[in-house]
């Protein structure tokens, strides 16, 4: 069966030599000559000079040069030849300058974005690391001091020159020239954050564009986000009252700073940030690097492949990277508080989205013991009371297993909320506790 890593073919011709190149540009392969479209061996004569005539021809119609390994085997008492072939280092090959990769079971001309990132994945190079047309005098100095301060304080290397010494230390002036990188930091950007507030996909109901140093975009994009979101109170009870956001905020930065360090800068399109009541998405132009791919995201274990390397290590020396190939990982654990959230991952054509999503809301099981507490808070009642229609001694027990229960699920609240350790404070069912009384006498 024809596969991303095996294809057949009846007899030898271009088509063998483009599947090859094909193959040599993904994960390398197998081209089968000898086996018809419904995967039946059907022979073929090979002469003592044809395999190494194959062969020259295979080598003299791609550069580079491809040199695939090639046997005679016996499949349904028919013989066959097999051409197999490994993933090439140097890439892309190409077919008589045209240029090839493998997707599913069929091969697929690369575009010219496609081949300039595989050929800078084959050499170990990076986008932003190339040359700018900005200048020194293009740069905000104030901003690459603060950065620079931002750094020596998290303590992951020590920049003590003077400002253009540190930043050919970082590699964001190579041979006396302003690297992307450096212009996208300190510089102002050609690109930009797009964000809007969505009543539905065809009312907006506010926007904003920003267009500023990546170091100062990522924090404006992520007050915009805070207007937008909902924020609310809840007690514990503990002595404070705790905020909690429609959507951890240590998820949207990590979000934000995705879109940032991974989009892909060859393209002229914006980050898009869209807001609605029930959700928010990230759409950044330039799909997964490298071999990564949007189910590898869903482990822990993933290896992430970096587009721009010198945006990754200038984020990562101020700590909003805490390290490389984890962001997805980290959102993961911030979203365990949010169990009414969804994490969707998708690429689109030659984009990446992201986006979080309300869930219905579910109430969470109620143990037994929650169930004989909301019964006596049909009236307000203080936890002295309670304690003692229950029969429990125990207040500590009393309130991990009753009263701290029955508040986190959103059952109870305090009469004096403004006061959680009042003396007078007494407890009383919510909205939602009333409702699940109500069902319960049903």
């Amino acid at each position: 069966m024809e596969s991303h890593t095996v294809e057949h073919k009846k007899s030898f011709g271009k088509e063998v030599i483009i599947s090859l190149v094909a193959f040599a540009n993904s994960e390398g392969g197998s081209v089968i000559v000898g086996v018809d479209d419904n995967n039946r061996p059907c022979g073929l004569e090979v002469g003592p000079e044809t395999v190494q005539r194959y062969l020259n021809e295979i080598k003299v119609a791609t550069y580079p040069q491809l040199i695939p390994k090639a046997y005679l085997e016996q499949r349904g008492g028919k013989q066959v030849l097999v051409f197999e072939i490994n993933e090439f280092p140097v890439k892309p090959v190409a077919y008589k300058n045209r240029y090839y990769k493998r997707v599913h079971n069929s091969n697929h001309l690369l575009t010219l974005d496609e081949i300039v990132d595989l050929q800078q994945q084959s050499l170990s190079l990076s986008f932003d690391a190339y040359p700018s047309r900005a200048t020194m005098a293009d740069l905000d100095a104030k901003l690459i001091e603060q950065f620079f301060g931002r750094v020596n304080r998290r303590g992951r290397v020590a920049l003590r020159d003077d400002l253009l010494t540190n930043l050919v230390k970082l590699k964001l002036i190579r041979e006396g020239k302003v690297t992307f990188a450096a212009e996208l930091l300190f510089g102002t950007p050609d690109c930009a954050i797009r964000i809007g507030r969505f009543k539905s996909e065809a009312t907006i109901i506010d926007d904003n564009v920003v267009r500023a140093p990546l170091l100062l975009a990522v924090e404006e994009a992520l007050t915009f986000i805070k207007k937008h979101i909902n924020l609310s109170y809840h007690f514990d009870g503990s002595l404070e009252r705790k905020e909690r956001w429609q959507y951890p905020l240590e998820a949207l930065r990590e979000l934000l700073l995705n879109a940032v360090v991974h989009r892909d800068y060859k393209s002229a399109s914006d980050i898009v940030i869209k807001i609605f009541d029930d959700r928010i998405v990230f759409t950044n132009p330039g799909k997964l690097y490298g071999k990564l791919r949007v189910t590898d995201l869903e482990r822990d274990d993933y290896v992430s492949s970096l587009r721009n390397r010198l945006l990754a290590e200038a984020f990562y020396l101020t700590g909003d990277i805490e390290r490389y190939g984890t962001g997805f990982v980290r959102i993961r654990e911030f979203l365990s508080d949010y169990p009414e959230i969804s994490l969707k991952v998708e690429e689109m054509g030659d984009f990446f989205k992201v986006a979080l999503v309300h869930t219905p809301h579910v109430t969470p099981p109620i143990t037994p013991h929650v169930e004989r507490l909301l019964v006596l808070c049909e009236k307000p009642a203080g936890r002295e009371d309670l304690q003692g229609e229950l029969g429990i001694k125990d207040r500590k027990y009393f309130y991990e297993a009753y009263l701290k229960p029955a508040l986190k699920a959103g059952l109870l609240e305090l009469t004096i909320p403004e006061k959680p350790r009042s003396k007078l404070q007494q407890y009383r069912l919510s909205e939602a506790g009333r409702q699940w009384l109500e069902n319960s006498k049903r």
